[in-house]
């Protein structure tokens, strides 16, 4: 793994998850009190935002070598870190309906995070594009010519099959593992997250 290659990825990284968290404090000091779904958006959106934006990133670095064992290290430190730095946030609109189903979320409240969830995406989406049109990193140069859209290299309805099956094997582990310690929690579930990605 050159560490020249990495080094700019993981820096914008880190200085995104820094950031959100950031903004996410000044965001609960100054809207919670006053604005309790104001608040709710702005916290869902930086999450998903957080996501996004970190995601797109790692699929640049997915080819590293040694294959896959870097990216698989990579997936795993960044879903732990989004998991202790994300707390209370679904940042998906799977993990909104969920507790929408069983009665855990108004409709107002889960309508609105998802509001934020694909707003958040969009706007990741359109921050990414601007930082790899920099090319500032290596992997960056190449990615808005390639579109870093298609990281499985399969087929649409594949994909479809594949995403599906593992957000109902995801759900379901989640559900069982609701009652662990939180601090354990976060990286059942970072492990879980990085099983499927090889599996994928």
């Amino acid at each position: 793994m050159s560490v020249a290659r990495v080094l700019p990825s993981l820096s914008l990284l880190g200085g995104i998850a820094l950031s959100v968290g950031l903004c996410r404090r000044a965001a609960r000091r100054r809207l919670r009190l006053r604005r309790r779904l104001l608040c709710a958006f702005v916290l869902e959106m930086l999450g998903t935002f957080q996501i996004c934006a970190c995601t797109s990133e790692l699929c640049l670095l997915a080819d590293l070598e040694p294959k896959p064992h870097a990216a698989l290290g990579l997936t795993y430190g960044f879903t732990v870190l989004h998991g202790l730095s994300l707390p209370g946030s679904a940042c998906n609109p799977c993990g909104t309906l969920q507790p929408m189903w069983a009665g855990g979320t108004s409709l107002r409240m889960g309508g609105l995070q998802i509001a934020a969830q694909f707003l958040a995406a969009l706007l990741a989406r359109g921050f990414m594009r601007s930082v790899w049109s920099l090319g500032v990193a290596e992997a960056h140069r190449g990615a808005l010519s390639q579109g870093c859209g298609h990281p499985m290299q399969t087929t649409e309805v594949q994909a479809f099959c594949i995403e599906m099956l593992f957000s109902v094997v995801f759900q379901l582990t989640v559900l069982r593992v609701e009652s662990v310690n939180p601090k354990y929690k976060v990286h059942l579930v970072a492990f879980l997250i990085t099983m499927l990605v090889y599996a994928g």
